[in-house]
């Protein structure tokens, strides 16, 4: 074991971490540094940058994006908010249950909680305010409504988890969400209705027939975006790269020719955008490649795995570490550089102990989801607060039962494997 090289590796990552350092840039130098320590070639860990973004399944995450882009900018967070009414706006504190379900249908299109944050959240929040909802209340609401985009498919780190897992199966990840992702958005609605009744907020007002089959017909569009990737991907028709290419041509014709919201010429700004997201998604991948292939270089994974079933042999308390460790981590990392670093390490202890790397994965998702919430780096927890106008220290008491329901959730898929892996086992075979 090289233990200077390994500090040096892991200890300059934290330190550029601490001064602010982008992650991006952080990964890169501390791989530099240590290969420059251990007298390493630097083009090799170039090669190592360039394998890790030189692969055909990428291609699906900028196609994901600008489907989610496309949609968001479009007005369907708005048809979906009226569909979600005519479920539950009837009920009291109907309004926040309206803002979790709309986020749950909301996760199927875009598979990202910051922009189901921007655009749900920009519409709501202000309008549970003036129906008279406290705006801790619709802030959190809304940021852990948000998350359930992480699980339910399509999700563009659940492709990014595929491939530094070694090429575990993208459709089967898609329907291993699904299930958490409504049993999630379910007790997100039960303690949001808990709240709402003891607050004392009221109910909305009943949809008559008519307006309930328009809002359907409506949202029902944007919705079969959804149905596009997940259908084609677990029948085998085409592949997650196919899918997503499909989706973002669908996402552009039923927003400029169907709903026609917004100007053809908004088409450029959405590029613009999509293009600094993948921008920083891909400068992730490839430097975090270098940072892995440092890791095992060093054999940390090996090392790592070894640390933790030394402490014990029992695979729940083992998964019990691994997820007190992931939201430790999602408290001072954003989840796509924690799922790039973590996975290399942290799955081979998994696999040791025999859980199906599927599992793991979705895991991993709802821990890192949670991370999103959490400051110091909560990037959806920062976007609900200026969205509300509101500060993380008042929202933070507010918060607290919304933390205990989702690693309530958590413990749940983590100890109840068959609530991750029955679609997968159910739709695609063990």
């Amino acid at each position: 074991m090289n233990t200077p090289a390994i500090t040096l590796l892991i200890g300059s990552f934290a330190a550029l971490i601490l001064i602010r350092v982008p992650i991006a840039f952080s990964l890169g130098i501390s791989a530099v540094i240590t290969a420059a320590y251990l007298n390493i070639p630097l083009a090799m860990l170039a090669q190592a940058m360039v394998r890790g973004i030189n692969s055909f399944s990428l291609l699906a995450i900028p196609f994901f994006i600008l489907a989610g882009e496309i949609m968001g900018e479009g007005g369907i967070s708005q048809r979906l908010i009226n569909f979600s009414n005519v479920i539950v706006g009837r009920i009291r504190g109907g309004l926040a249950l309206v803002n979790v379900l709309a986020s749950m249908f909301f996760g199927g299109i875009s598979g990202s909680s910051v922009a189901d944050t921007s655009s749900i959240g920009s519409i709501l929040i202000p309008m549970m305010k003036k129906k008279g909802y406290d705006v801790d209340y619709s802030v959190a609401v809304t940021i852990t409504g948000s998350t359930q985009g992480i699980l339910i498919p399509p999700s563009h780190n659940m492709i990014i988890y595929s491939l530094v897992a070694g090429g575990v199966s993208v459709g089967r990840l898609f329907l291993a969400g699904m299930i958490p992702g409504i049993v999630l958005g379910l007790a997100l609605m039960l303690l949001s209705y808990i709240i709402a009744v003891k607050r004392g907020y009221p109910a909305g007002e009943p949809v008559s027939l008519r307006d309930a089959l328009a809002a359907t017909k409506d949202a029902a569009l944007g919705l079969f975006t959804a149905v596009i990737v997940v259908g084609g991907v677990i029948t085998g028709f085409y592949t997650a790269t196919e899918a997503a290419a499909v989706a973002a041509v669908y996402a552009f014709f039923i927003t400029f020719f169907v709903y026609r919201d917004i100007p053809l010429t908004k088409m450029g700004y959405i590029l613009m955008k999509s293009l600094k997201t993948l921008a920083i998604v891909m400068a992730l991948i490839a430097t975090s490649n270098a940072f892995g292939w440092m890791l095992a270089y060093l054999k940390v994974p090996a090392l790592a795995t070894k640390a933790l079933l030394s402490i014990s042999n029992n695979k729940y308390v083992i998964l019990f570490i691994i997820n007190i460790l992931l939201l430790l981590l999602g408290c001072i990392m954003d989840m796509a550089p924690l799922i790039l670093i973590t996975t290399p390490i942290l799955l081979p202890v998994a696999v040791q102990i025999g859980v199906d790397p599927v599992h793991f994965g979705i895991i991993m998702m709802l821990n890192l989801a949670i991370g999103l919430l959490t400051p110091p780096v909560g990037s959806t927890l920062f976007v609900g607060c200026a969205i509300g106008n509101i500060s993380i220290e008042k929202l933070s008491r507010t918060m607290v039962p919304f933390y205990l329901t989702m690693i309530a959730v958590l413990m749940l898929i983590t100890y109840i494997p068959q609530i991750v892996m029955f679609m997968p086992n159910l739709l695609m075979g063990k």
